[in-house]
């Protein structure tokens, strides 16, 4: 057996790729340490910064011109698009807790118009109770007149049994001094 591993080009590129980045870091810190390349570099990333500052004005205006959306308007429109989403949903969570709310106070008329049924069946009741005993009142004020008339009455036979015990006992008391008479007309 060969101990010779076969052979990667991966591993291969991989080596070629590490070599060319140095070199290729190497030139650029050489560059960008010489102070004559940094003031170029300034002066054409300037230049560059100017052009496309008036490409993009060019563009807007040309856009403008002919009706089409720009970066910027799509941009504007995402933006909005959220905020109109983030609303949607603050709404939402408030039409929930109204919701709720609603049930839960429909839940509470509920409860309410059942304990009213309950007062007004109490009510009918309590004015039928109030027909009984208004209709007992009068009754009883009918006996009570009644009884006070057999009162009287009583009283008057009361007076007249005492009248008449008076009377019995005056008669009593004179056929007791009148000497008893018979038939013939001769005393006892």
């Amino acid at each position: 057996m060969s101990t010779k591993s076969p052979f990667d080009p991966y591993d291969s590129f991989k080596k070629y790729s590490e070599i060319w980045e140095k070199q290729i870091n190497d030139f650029i810190f050489l560059l960008s340490n010489n102070n004559e390349f940094v003031k170029m570099s300034k002066v054409g990333t300037d230049s560059h910064s100017r052009y496309v500052e008036k490409i993009k004005k060019n563009q807007e205006a040309l856009a403008g011109v002919l009706n089409i959306p720009t970066k910027n308007d799509l941009a504007n429109v995402t933006s909005l698009t959220i905020q109109t989403e983030e609303k949607i949903d603050s709404l939402e969570e408030q039409i929930w807790g109204l919701q709720d709310s609603v049930n839960s106070q429909s839940k509470e008329i509920e409860s309410v118009v059942e304990v009213s049924k309950e007062i007004i069946k109490l009510t009918k009741q309590l004015k039928t109770e109030l027909v009984k005993t208004k209709k007992e009142l009068a009754d009883t004020k009918t006996l009570q007149s009644e009884l006070q008339e057999i009162k009287f009455e009583l009283n008057k036979l009361t007076i007249l049994k005492e009248d008449i015990e008076i009377l019995k006992s005056h008669v009593k008391n004179d056929h007791q001094k009148e000497p008893v008479r018979t038939g013939a007309g001769s005393t006892i």
